[in-house]
């Protein structure tokens, strides 16, 4: 799973909602097709694994995936059955802040309807909406 070797705080605030729209990144560079997101959310190191694998899968390991977001946000939980007090709660998983009109995966190498659908296939794994975006 992604997640930073090192970060300069160990534990972020949350902050407020995410407003605007991403101002770069938002052009499919790298590849030749790829996945847009349409809503702000939080996208975690599980979901970005997930699709990855689920789009590797289906294109048998052919062909090149770009992964263009990063997990570099800690998100901490308290344990179960805490009382409230003591603290913030440990570095549970890290999150990627993703903004509508980010790509978040690119694919090139593979026929235009597989990678295609492979796309549709991680797009599931994801919990913002996205659209397939082609250069």
């Amino acid at each position: 799973m992604l997640m930073p070797k090192k970060v300069k705080h160990r534990k972020l605030q949350r902050g407020g909602k995410i407003r605007g729209n991403a101002k770069r990144g938002t052009e499919v560079s790298f590849g030749s097709i790829g996945l847009k997101s349409l809503e702000a959310g939080l996208v975690s190191a599980r979901q970005i694994e997930a699709a990855r694998r689920a789009m590797t899968r289906y294109v048998q390991r052919g062909g090149k995936i770009w992964i263009r977001i990063f997990p570099d946000k800690p998100m901490t939980q308290k344990g179960a059955e805490t009382p409230m007090g003591k603290g913030k709660g440990t570095v549970d998983h890290f999150v990627a802040v993703v903004k509508p009109g980010r790509i978040i995966f690119e694919m090139d190498g593979v026929a235009h309807n597989i990678a295609k659908q492979a796309m549709k296939l991680a797009a599931d794994k994801l919990n913002v909406k996205t659209r397939i975006e082609e250069r």
